[in-house]
């Protein structure tokens, strides 16, 4: 018996040898959990679809009535997978990717300068560093300088700095666990995703939550149609039927809970863990609980969610006694319509 269990665990051990030889990603036991996540997600999303059309022959029936109404429904399916790979391949916005960008920036004005030094005056306008993005409020100076001019006077550069990945935290920047880096923004650590939520990426994951939940909700419709219609014809496909629409009405009330969520923390400009954890975040500990010390207005933070954060590494200092005292100041009539809460 026991040369057996020898034999087969010699055997499971070379197999899976193997298997990480020519899969190496598969060596990692959180990369290995969070691929067999991803996997079983994308099963779900099939197994629920698959379903509904191999057991409802009136929507087979209808599409080929109205082919536009299924095909609108198989639009939606594809973009929301689509969504889901481009949000879990996206970057959150590492502090290294950030600090290599502002190195690369100097590094192009610093030759610009001396290009123009020799050859007199030379405008240019310097856009650029890694994949594409821009790096706001660049300039000569060193990447401890401009982390420490965002906090207060008299902080003290041990503070900023990341006892993890010995790097200086820019403010509202956590280290990851999971990802073992520094996130700007830090959202939270997604185990469906397989990756952080934070400023480079925190549009697209409200865009595929926003998806997700119309596709869930438009499929549960779909599940209650069969239902009304075909209740007392086979037990079984019925009893298939409800367990999965119990499954997925819980999923769209989370769905949109979650959506919910997350546009109020955009509005306000706010992050899960600075939510969560206000108390115990050292500059949010002398802040109002009803005060967003980072908002600039609703509009504001919304044209910054849509169309900057995905492309810019945007540092944001820490707001001043001042600009705290103003922001907590109530909202009166003149405010509403110089357009000061927007």
């Amino acid at each position: 018996m026991t040369m057996v269990v020898g034999i087969c665990r010699s055997f499971r051990d070379r197999a899976l040898g193997r298997c990480f030889h020519f899969f190496p990603c598969l060596s990692d036991p959180a990369r290995r959990s969070s691929l067999g996540l991803k996997v079983t997600l994308v099963t779900l999303h099939f197994i629920y679809a698959g379903i509904l059309f191999l057991f409802d022959g009136d929507l087979v029936y209808k599409t080929k009535k109205e082919p536009w109404y299924t095909s609108l429904y198989l639009l939606l399916f594809f973009v929301t997978l689509v969504q889901y790979f481009i949000t879990s391949g996206s970057s959150p916005g590492y502090v290294v990717d950030a600090m290599r960008a502002f190195n690369e920036t100097n590094e192009v004005i610093s030759g610009l300068e001396s290009a123009s030094s020799k050859n007199g005056s030379l405008d240019a306008t310097v856009e650029g560093c890694q994949s594409g993005r821009i790096f706001q409020g660049s300039n000569s100076a060193s990447w401890t300088k401009l982390v420490m001019d965002m906090y207060p006077p008299g902080t003290s550069i041990r503070t900023c700095i990341c006892s993890y990945c010995n790097v200086e935290q820019p403010p509202r920047t956590k280290h990851c666990h999971d990802c073992d880096k520094c996130v700007l923004q830090f959202d939270h650590h997604c185990v469906w995703l397989g990756t952080c939520i934070g400023q480079g990426n925190h549009c697209k994951f409200w865009w595929y939550i926003c998806e997700e939940s119309a596709l869930c909700l438009w499929t549960a419709i779909l599940y209650i149609t069969y239902l009304k219609g075909n209740i007392s014809r086979a037990w079984w496909k019925d009893g298939i039927m409800i367990i999965l629409l119990i499954a997925l009405l819980i999923s769209v009330i989370f769905l949109l809970l979650l959506l919910l969520f997350h546009s109020y923390l955009v509005m306000t400009n706010q992050t899960t863990y600075e939510l969560v954890r206000r108390r115990r975040i050292p500059y949010l500990r002398g802040v109002p609980e009803r005060v967003y010390p980072f908002s600039k207005g609703v509009s504001s933070n919304l044209y910054d969610f849509c169309c900057v954060g995905s492309r810019i590494y945007s540092l944001e200092p820490l707001p001043s006694a001042e600009e705290i005292e103003e922001k907590s100041r109530p909202y009166t009539c003149l405010d509403v319509l110089t357009c000061r809460c927007c």
